[in-house]
């Protein structure tokens, strides 16, 4: 019998053969769809359109989710996608190589809801945050093994299909775990019995404006990567690396901020539109250094956002709505990843010294709203103990 603390840890394993593969391809994306005659505006679609089927669909998967107890099939669908990304080394168009992308986010919103209700209901004995935390930090393991090795191809003098096709092997050793997390999970309930589906508070709204208006003022690491590509800031065989940087940073926030939430809650939302800022005004800069400080900090944010977002729902839905939750949440995301992809790639194309000042607005919004989230929070939860 595999404790819920293994499941969690399996869970991770998964994602860390699956980060492999689509963040090894993420890395470059980017850059290898301009090398396929992409520009500004298309990687900035693309990857805003990718962020928005990986999140925006979830909506839909966890209502079938909720609805059917799919969660474990919905799961292994999911991930299966993920081998489209080896595919992309047969592309000879970057349209081909969209509809690729576009794919895996696809299977990422098809599995992303069913998961997080299996890892959540595994992480309570352990901690919400620190189960998510902990899931995020072995993620991140593979986020950083997949880009570092299309690096080291790429340094060495093979090409981008080469590194595509490496992505093959981590590909198969993800069904691997597959079979087995399949077999050890029904050792866990896969839902719990509930009489009435508990109906979504307003602060569970509120809660979505926040994430939207969040994710709607930060940039995208492929925009990044295109720009570092375009003003020679580094070298290209080097931009992987800063995504294997950023996605180092990322498992240690994770780590840090899981244990975090498990102890202050929601309040650590606050430092999230706050730190978003700097992004943009440090990234697009032709200064080595300062590209290096963004990246790192964009990598802590989606640390954060993989970690306390997702945490957060636990607290803000009941176990009946937790599927569709996860799907809501995912489509406020996907929504704002959409419109930052939209925006930022316009304003880099069109009207660049507009891009910062643009993108600071939209998350002095977002910090608006999460001091209204968490005033409310508190003020409920006084109400509760006073009563």
């Amino acid at each position: 019998m595999v404790s819920p603390l293994g499941v969690v840890f399996l869970f991770g394993f998964l994602s860390l053969c699956g980060d492999i593969v689509y963040e090894g391809g993420r890395s470059v994306m980017g850059p290898y769809l301009a090398l396929l005659g992409a520009g500004a505006f298309s990687v900035g679609l693309v990857s805003g359109a990718g962020e928005f089927f990986g999140y925006g669909l979830r909506i839909v998967f966890g209502y079938w989710a909720d609805r059917k107890r799919a969660y474990w099939p919905l799961t292994v669908l999911g991930y299966s996608l993920i081998l489209a990304i080896p595919l992309m080394a047969f592309c000879r168009s970057w349209q081909a190589a969209a509809g690729l992308i576009l794919l895996e986010r696809l299977g990422k919103a098809i599995r992303s809801p069913g998961r997080d209700v299996l890892l959540a209901q595994a992480a309570r004995s352990v901690g919400t945050g620190f189960g998510f935390g902990l899931h995020e930090a072995l993620d991140q393991i593979g986020a950083i093994v997949g880009p570092l090795c299309f690096s080291l191809l790429l340094v060495r003098g093979y090409s981008y299909r080469d590194g595509f096709n490496l992505l093959w092997l981590p590909g198969s050793l993800l069904l691997v775990v597959l079979l087995v997390l399949g077999r050890v999970l029904p050792t866990i309930p896969r839902s719990e019995k509930t009489v009435v589906a508990e109906p979504l508070s307003g602060k569970f709204v509120l809660y979505l404006l926040f994430v939207f208006l969040c994710l709607s003022g930060c940039v995208s690491f492929p925009l990044i990567a295109y720009h570092v590509q375009k003003q020679a800031v580094f070298p290209a065989g080097q931009i992987p690396l800063l995504y294997v940087m950023a996605m180092a940073v990322d498992g240690v926030a994770a780590l840090m901020t899981g244990p975090a939430y498990d102890r202050v809650g929601l309040t650590v939302l606050l430092s999230m539109p706050v730190l978003i800022v700097f992004i943009p005004l440090l990234s697009f800069t032709t200064s080595p250094f300062l590209v290096i400080c963004g990246v790192a900090l964009w990598g802590g944010i989606i640390g954060m956002q993989e970690t306390v977002m997702r945490a957060s729902i636990t607290a803000l839905a009941g176990m009946s709505r937790r599927g569709i939750a996860y799907g809501l949440l995912n489509t406020a995301g996907g929504a704002g990843a959409l419109v930052a992809g939209l925006l930022a790639g316009f304003l880099y194309a069109r009207a660049r010294l507009w891009l910062a000042p643009v993108l600071i607005v939209v998350e002095m919004m977002a910090l608006l709203v999460a001091v209204a989230l968490v005033k409310q929070r508190k003020t409920g939860a006084l109400e509760k103990k006073i009563g």
